[in-house]
């Protein structure tokens, strides 16, 4: 059966949603057309450009009603830059839609039926990452560019600033293009593989100010290592950290595997509520802090914490949620397959004089099921997995050892909303879930669900 458009065709549409990439969703007999640029609830006009058996894709001719919660963009890139795909909703429309969709996926692929709570967003949503991963580049004139990479490709849009990065990544974007030339550090071509100065990274904490700056390089040996340190302390008055990290592999990965001091501390330390991080180079942290201490407090709540609970934490990381856990619990177990990553945890939980923690490195569902047996049972399990969801196994070690509560953190409602089908299948009852804008401008949502043993 063929679409019931074709290339070039110009109709009028009726936007009933978006899409996980911003673009917004129309149907034609039933066939759909991602437009992007097109809001919920708009009529448009729209040139079809492309189509395939089950949807096809257009742009926007002309909005010919627009949705109430239409703006303009403040971002000069927003229509070339991928980092924010929702600039041109506002921001109390975003919520809205990010509810929405949360009860959406949950219904629609989970059939969960728990309340979905409103988002919790963020009084400024504005400047809110802490970390900055910025990619350099020559153009074709020769000259040095940086900023970010377009929607779904490696062409660099060439930036001054970021209405969501802070005030030092914008120094460092905007300030380093205009000195690497003279300082003869060259910017490396991907193509090519050409050139030394791969990625600059910069790290902000929020509660102390302590600023970190990672420059990747193609090769460890870095000839203007001195006149770099030097350009940095110049744009960066708070700079505490500048560290190299080497990448010589041809990919397009950020870090490498080795990391050095090139002036000042290895690591800047963090406050998220009253626990103290240590956050280094490629420790992994939730880039908006302020948001994160709202989303592990949520966690903190559901786990409901008496004082005489044993707590796991799967994917533990660096130990920030277990950390958050330890507060109220008899005792804490992480458990995390990178090794470093527990590494740094162990510091962390050091650093803030908690000795009610443990924590191991292993996958999880091999990990729990051997503390089960040497009698380390857990009253509450805690996940935050990657996008991906919890792996199967790990679903299946927490049915068979049933904690009496779960918690679940995710990035990624989808994979959410299987997992949350799998264990009520097995005798959990979600109780309520609870989203959190943990990004701004963008589509994505994170969400913390409770469940109950029945």
């Amino acid at each position: 059966m063929s679409a019931p458009v074709k290339k070039n065709d110009r109709l009028t549409v009726y936007i009933e949603d978006l899409t996980h990439d911003g673009n917004g969703v129309a149907k034609v007999d039933g066939y759909p057309l991602f437009i992007q640029g097109a809001l919920p609830n708009e009529t448009t006009e729209v040139h079809v450009l492309k189509t395939l058996k089950n949807y096809g894709f257009a742009k926007v001719i002309e909005i010919l009603k627009p949705s109430a919660d239409r703006v303009d963009a403040p971002c000069e890139y927003f229509a070339q830059c991928g980092g924010c795909q929702l600039q041109h909703l506002s921001y109390e429309g975003q919520l809205k839609w990010k509810e929405n969709m949360v009860r959406n996926v949950m219904q629609r692929i989970g059939k969960i039926n728990a309340p979905v709570l409103p988002v919790k967003g963020m009084e400024e949503p504005w400047h809110y990452r802490n970390k900055a991963q910025i990619p350099l580049s020559i153009n074709e004139a020769g000259q040095a560019i940086a900023g970010f990479y377009k929607t779904k490709t490696h062409s660099i849009v060439d930036m001054e600033r970021c209405l969501i990065q802070t005030g030092e990544a914008d120094a460092v974007l905007a300030g380093l293009k205009k000195e690497l030339a003279a300082s003869g550090i060259q910017p490396y071509n991907e193509l090519t593989h050409e050139g030394m100065l791969r990625h600059v990274v910069i790290r902000k904490a929020r509660a102390t100010g302590e600023v970190m700056v990672v420059l990747i390089t193609k090769k460890k040996k870095f000839p203007q290592k001195e006149t770099a340190v030097a350009i940095i302390k110049k744009l960066v008055h708070n700079i505490t950290s500048i560290m190299q990290n080497i990448n010589s592999a041809k990919t397009n990965v950020i870090f490498g595997d080795e990391t050095v001091n090139l002036w000042g501390k290895d690591v800047i330390i963090d406050t998220i509520g009253d626990v103290r991080f240590e956050i280094s180079a490629r420790s992994f942290y939730q880039v908006n802090p302020e948001q994160t201490e709202v989303l592990y407090k949520q966690a903190l709540d559901y786990a409901d914490l008496q004082g005489d609970e044993r707590v796991i934490d799967a994917y533990c990381g660096i130990g920030t949620i277990s950390l958050f856990l330890a507060q109220k619990a008899q005792a804490v177990m992480g458990v995390e397959i990178v090794p470093q990553a527990i590494e740094d945890a162990k510091r962390n939980a050091a650093l803030n004089g908690f000795t009610n923690t443990y924590f191991e490195a292993g996958p999880a569902e091999e990990v729990i099921p051997r503390w089960y047996k040497e009698g380390k049972e857990a009253d509450v399990l805690v996940v935050d997995p990657p996008r991906k969801g919890c792996d199967e196994a790990l679903l299946n070690t927490i049915l068979e050892q049933r904690p009496k509560r779960v918690v679940y953190v995710s990035c990624n409602p989808a994979t959410l909303a299987r997992d949350l089908r799998i264990l009520e299948y097995g005798g959990y009852q979600t109780q309520e879930i609870q989203p959190v804008d943990m990004f701004p401008h963008s589509t994505h949502c994170e969400a913390v669900a409770w469940l109950n043993l029945t």
